[in-house]
């Protein structure tokens, strides 16, 4: 694989201020997370920026390998051509200078080359190669990987190494007492049945109160509803169909009150979605349900998770609506989620 002609970007003595542009979707920039301890390491004494949209860059804010986050927010501040030359003057004035581009779009690029960022890595995708100092190919070999494992090999061809092999997220010591304040107890469960990319990744309401209702009869836990305001009536759904109320906090959280009650639980059943990620980095427990997405790509990268999936010839098809029955979402049982459960609780 080609690398770029620049020269090496680890122990240049140079790179004092770095800004990282993780992507736009939660899961996406949790699986980052990865290689942020590689960064960390490679450049010990350099101030490290998280650039991110206004949702994600809450995910960063007591990270131990982020000093800092600015917020690009394009449907606010930064909307439109007047909002990009605003985010243009203000990278410009952190004088940055190293900038790495975990967002593979043109737009990112463009902004680090006019911001006078010396050395911009990333992907050669979407018609940037002439944008940045650092690159590789985002060719065959590298789209068939995972994705924390795409993110190493960018890093790794420019000497950025000694990342960590788990993801990483951080709750603060006050999140922990709010969630240990509205969550009594120490056997909790979380539901987790909204998925923001489409409706195609999501598992039949009723299954998942079936399944809740199961653990909590078997185990005794108090049973927890996660995810965002789009996914209300799902979490009204399930609380109607369930034989004991839930705590439904659906669209009740902040980010960071999600992440403090996803960490709280000893057991969390969601689909491919990026509450399913933010459980993965804060070590819990996980059943993750996969229909249309490619589980080989984006499943938890984690020690303690199960993948429940129903193959069929159509998947992974990555449509955000499916245009038939939805036979990979329907082929999955309560069965085999509750098993799945089980194997992670027994083992």
């Amino acid at each position: 694989m080609a690398m770029s002609v620049f020269e090496p970007l680890a122990g240049n003595p140079r790179i004092r201020k770095i800004m990282v542009r993780v992507t736009n979707w939660v899961g996406d920039a949790v699986m980052g997370t990865v290689e942020m301890a590689a960064l960390r390491k490679t450049f010990p004494v350099a101030e490290i920026v998280v650039v991110a949209n206004p949702l994600v860059a809450e995910l960063f804010r007591d990270h131990p390998a982020c000093d800092r986050v600015m917020v690009h927010d394009r449907k606010g501040r930064h909307r439109g051509f007047v909002g990009f030359l605003k985010m243009t003057l203000e990278l410009r004035r952190e004088k940055f200078d190293l900038a790495i581009l975990l967002q593979k779009a043109a737009g990112a690029a463009l902004l680090a080359f006019l911001a006078g960022i010396s050395y911009r890595l990333g992907f050669s995708s979407d018609g940037r190669k002439l944008l940045l100092t650092h690159k590789i190919p985002f060719d065959r070999e590298i789209w068939a990987m995972h994705r924390v494992q795409q993110y190493r090999k960018l890093f790794a061809a420019f000497g950025i190494n000694g990342g960590e092999e788990l993801l990483c997220l951080q709750v603060s010591a006050a999140e922990r007492t709010w969630s240990h304040t509205r969550m009594p107890g120490d056997n909790w469960l979380a539901i987790n049945p909204g998925a923001a990319f489409g409706s195609a990744k999501r598992w039949v309401p009723e299954r998942f109160a079936e399944v809740a209702d199961r653990l909590q009869a078997l185990h005794g836990f108090s049973v927890v509803l996660t995810g965002g305001p789009a996914e209300v009536e799902i979490g009204l759904a399930i609380e109607a169909a369930m034989q004991q109320k839930p705590l439904n906090l659906i669209g009740k959280t902040t980010i960071r009150e999600m992440m403090a009650v996803l960490e709280r639980c000893r057991l969390v059943i969601s689909n491919d979605s990026g509450p399913m990620h933010v459980a993965a980095a804060l070590r819990t427990p996980l059943v993750a349900i996969f229909g249309p997405t490619d589980h080989t790509k984006t499943h938890p990268w984690c020690e303690h998770y199960r993948v429940v999936r129903y193959p069929v010839e159509c998947a992974p098809c990555m449509l955000k609506v499916c245009p038939v029955d939805h036979p990979c979402m329907e082929g999955v049982t309560v069965e085999m989620v509750f098993a799945a459960a089980g194997e992670l609780l027994y083992s």
